[in-house]
């Protein structure tokens, strides 16, 4: 993968938007109870040419196809089928014809153009519209090197979401996790990475030694996971850059369940020595692990709060998988999980309000609760469903779900309505996956 340095994206002032009307807002409540019906016409461009990513004309259409994608997944938006849309001329971007507009039953219009830059970049121009106001809400111009383009259609997607419903972006992100084939009693297990939407996948391993647990460095360029390379299960860590992988703690125990700080700094993981499993923590170049828990049995499933003060984990300390908290050095370890059943693979929202868990007890669900146990609520209701991960604005988990008797396994997403599923599209089966912050 080419350096993040390499990549240009920056925001262009295109003129001051109008004065915003506040009548448009997304009810994010409600789930897919009434999505907001929008229209997103292909993005027109002044001068049709030839570029290292298409024809502009063209990229104009993809663009405007993969903004639809977005919101329509996002569960909250209601596309108007673009067969039903008129074509757009570049003078009509920023003046669009209203009249038109209302009368296709959209509420809202995203309007666009793609245009060639004499330094070989692309300028993708977004523009949001109250259609029954009349109004322009926002615009923003991305400049993007042609083999990023859809960087830029997934920022223009972000701009309407943040914008009509007040939360925070996420469509500009990425997502690793294990890649699955094979027979159920012999699967092959590879790290892989692509889009949040499925697109630009890649395999990082060859599936040689069984990959597991694979989550991002906060700064993306990196990722630690367990690999059964060598004797026994340990952690190692990935360089998407250069594509090499060095152990992280040169120890002869097992070592597994590796999940970054915030900061970067730690990478806290669970060994086993003895026949006991505690919950430690290395700095991420590695050297002596610090021991943070140290009860007798099962400590695993480390997640530190966003503010990196405080860790999730599950234990068994209690006679059943519980989910616990304590302060980032180990220490004022607490229970927070009381229902029936057991509780598994918590993780910490990125917006440090909810924890996300599996829920073992008459199948696996994926479920959330307050840091301090209160609110627990099950958003799924399949046979199996496990290892959740949050989006980067914290409204969206993705999972995965094992189809009952096949033991194949698909990524799967939920927004904390509960009502939004959907499945995420990846070439072969899908296991734990873990989603990336906001690319930079």
């Amino acid at each position: 993968m080419k350096s993040v340095a390499l990549f240009i994206l920056a925001a262009v002032a295109l003129a001051a938007p109008a004065a915003a009307q506040e009548r448009l807002r997304v009810d994010i409540t409600g789930g897919i109870a009434a999505p907001m019906p929008i229209a997103i016409p292909p993005m027109p461009t002044p001068n049709a040419v030839g570029t290292a990513a298409g024809n502009t004309a063209e990229l104009g259409r993809q663009v405007a196809e993969i903004v639809t994608n977005d919101l329509r997944n996002s569960g909250l938006f209601s596309p108007i089928r673009p067969g039903a849309l008129r074509p757009v001329s570049y003078p009509e971007v920023t003046s669009p014809n209203f009249g038109y507009w209302s009368g296709t039953g959209a509420t809202a219009l995203v309007q666009g153009f793609v245009q060639a830059n004499g330094d070989g970049t692309l300028t993708v121009g977004c523009y949001l519209y109250d259609v029954f106001a009349r109004t322009e809400l926002d615009r923003q111009g991305f400049v993007v090197t042609p083999q990023y383009w859809r960087r830029a259609a997934h920022k223009c997607a972000d701009t309407v979401y943040t914008r009509l419903t007040g939360e925070g972006p996420y469509f500009d992100s990425r997502v690793v996790y294990v890649s699955e084939t094979g027979p159920k009693a012999n699967r092959i297990k590879r790290l892989a990475i692509m889009d949040q939407d499925g697109a630009n996948h890649r395999f990082l391993t060859n599936g040689q030694s069984t990959v597991l647990t694979p989550r991002f460095a906060p700064n993306m360029q990196t990722i630690v996971y367990m690999s059964y390379d060598g004797e026994r299960p340990r952690v190692y860590v990935y360089d998407i850059g250069s594509g090499r992988q060095r152990l992280l703690v040169n120890q002869p125990n097992m070592t597994f369940a590796p999940r970054f700080s915030p900061d970067g700094r730690y990478v806290v993981f669970s060994m086993s020595v003895g026949g006991n499993t505690d919950i430690y923590r290395v700095p991420t170049s590695g050297g002596t692990p610090q021991r943070l828990t140290n009860a007798p049995g099962i400590d695993t499933g480390g997640s530190y709060s966003p503010d990196g003060r405080q860790i999730v984990f599950e234990s068994d300390r209690g006679g059943g998988q519980q989910l616990y908290v304590m302060n980032a050095d180990g220490s004022n370890q607490r229970r927070i999980s009381f229902g029936g059943g057991r509780y598994a693979t918590p993780v910490w929202s990125p917006r440090g309000d909810l924890i996300a868990f599996t829920k073992i007890g008459g199948g696996f669900r994926i479920g959330v609760m307050s840091p301090n146990g209160s609110g627990e609520r099950i958003l799924t209701n399949a046979w199996q469903d496990e290892g959740p991960t949050w989006s980067p604005n914290g409204r969206v988990i993705m999972f995965f779900r094992t189809a009952q008797g096949s033991g194949r396994t698909d990524l799967w997403s939920v927004d904390l309505t509960g009502v939004n599923e959907r499945r995420i599209p990846t070439p072969l089966d899908g296991s734990d996956p873990a989603w990336s912050p906001l690319l930079p």
